[in-house]
């Protein structure tokens, strides 16, 4: 191959892009990204960032001359506009095209937004920069979804000293993720810390001096946030033959099609651990993903390998941190299996039909949770983590063979 050409210059293009040289890719590696910055790290925008602890140096990815090191064609602020894979060529907003012999698609997704005034979103380095200058004391921020991301916003603009009102559509935030009982301690956090929290409210849209309510209630505030989820950035492939309505569909192996593979926030790809396609918006899985999608690659078919991750994610709010492992959503039952959620430090455990299908963690360390990774691993039926009842999780030995399912 010639030409390798990664789209997308983020986490996950970045880890493809290190990972193909790393296996010995010596030819031609071109990275498309469509922001003007030097590849450097989301989450930190929506905590230390926005807090003005960290500087724009401390977002940096990978250090000036580590990028120099690989040897890339880099081609920043310029976004893919359309693909043919046909003729093997991605077009550039440019008028340009670039021939490539495989490709990585790791475009990554965007915010959704609502009608009426814009209003902040909090995604990219500018976005961060714009929200940073306009929060403090006597400022009132409303911010409009209370997922993890709208969360984060709203407890690093509370300690900054912004009043806050949050407003959410679920009668219990983040419910149809880590279940109604978590979503209620969480909340009771945000509460306790001064945040106005309004939940079953949908917002119609947003003016020059807040939000307006469905039922026509305005709610004012100096600058409004919308974190009410997002999209992928999958309309540059339209007409490419690609399966791309929720994020570009892959196989196990992160393969779209012949010699185009998917990585990151924008890719939905079957994973055989857990028996389901998923397409995760976490930082671990972006890395991993990447060097997986890289690694298939440049494998012979019959030396490929599945990527069957347990996915992982993070969040920090407050004095709280929260873990979880595997894949929540859709979950049947959860069950406190250490601690205690009035102390808002405990581990909870998911099941999905007669698996244990994730775990969750506020206020413990990671050691804590390492072994219940491990039993995610080993597709552990739900009867043993009922049978444990010790606060450990099973071990692997007392699991299933961790064949995927």
């Amino acid at each position: 191959m010639r030409r390798i050409v990664v789209v997308g210059a983020s986490a996950a293009g970045l880890a493809a892009a290190e990972t193909l040289r790393r296996e010995g890719y010596a030819g031609t590696l071109t990275l498309i990204g469509d922001e003007p910055h030097q590849p450097y790290d989301r989450p930190p925008l929506s905590k230390q960032f926005l807090t003005g602890q960290w500087d724009m140096d401390q977002l940096a990815l990978r250090a000036p001359t580590d990028l120099d090191a690989l040897g890339l064609d880099l081609r920043l602020g310029i976004a893919a506009t359309g693909l043919d894979p046909a003729a093997r060529s991605v077009q550039l907003a440019d008028g340009s095209a670039v021939s490539y012999d495989a490709l990585v698609i790791a475009t990554g997704v965007r915010p959704r937004r609502l009608p009426g005034r814009d209003a902040h979103v909090l995604r990219t380095l500018d976005d961060a920069l714009a929200l940073r200058d306009r929060l403090g004391p006597g400022r009132r921020l409303v911010v409009v979804g209370a997922g993890f991301l709208g969360a984060e916003a709203a407890a690093t603009a509370t300690a900054l000293g912004t009043d806050v009102t949050l407003l959410e559509p679920a009668p219990v935030p983040l419910a149809h993720v880590v279940g109604p009982e978590v979503g209620r301690v969480l909340s009771h956090a945000h509460q306790e810390r001064g945040v106005e929290l309004r939940t079953g409210v949908t917002v119609s849209h947003v003016t020059g001096t807040g939000v307006i309510l469905g039922d026509g209630e305005v709610v004012e505030g100096d600058e409004v946030l919308v974190s009410v989820g997002s999209r992928p950035n999958t309309e540059w492939l339209a007409g490419s033959g690609l399966d791309a309505g929720d994020g570009v569909a892959c196989d196990a192996y992160c393969e779209a099609a012949a010699g185009i593979y998917a990585a990151g926030d924008v890719a939905r790809w079957y994973n055989p651990l857990f028996a389901t396609s998923m397409r995760i918006e976490h930082r671990t899985n972006a890395a991993e993903q990447g060097m997986a999608a890289a690694r298939n690659l440049l494998a012979a078919p019959e030396a490929r390998k599945a990527f069957a991750p347990v996915p992982y994610f993070w969040s920090d709010q407050y004095d709280m941190k929260i873990q979880a492992y595997g894949y929540l959503r859709g979950h049947d039952e959860v069950a406190v299996v250490e601690g205690d959620l009035g102390e808002r430090r405990f581990v909870v455990a998911y099941r999905t039909g007669d698996r244990l299908s994730g775990v969750l963690g506020v206020g413990v360390t990671p050691k804590a949770l390492r072994g219940w990774r491990q039993a995610l691993t080993a597709d552990t039926p739900w009867h043993e983590v009922a049978v444990n009842g010790t606060g450990t999780p099973p071990t692997v030995e007392s699991a299933s063979t961790g064949v995927p399912r």
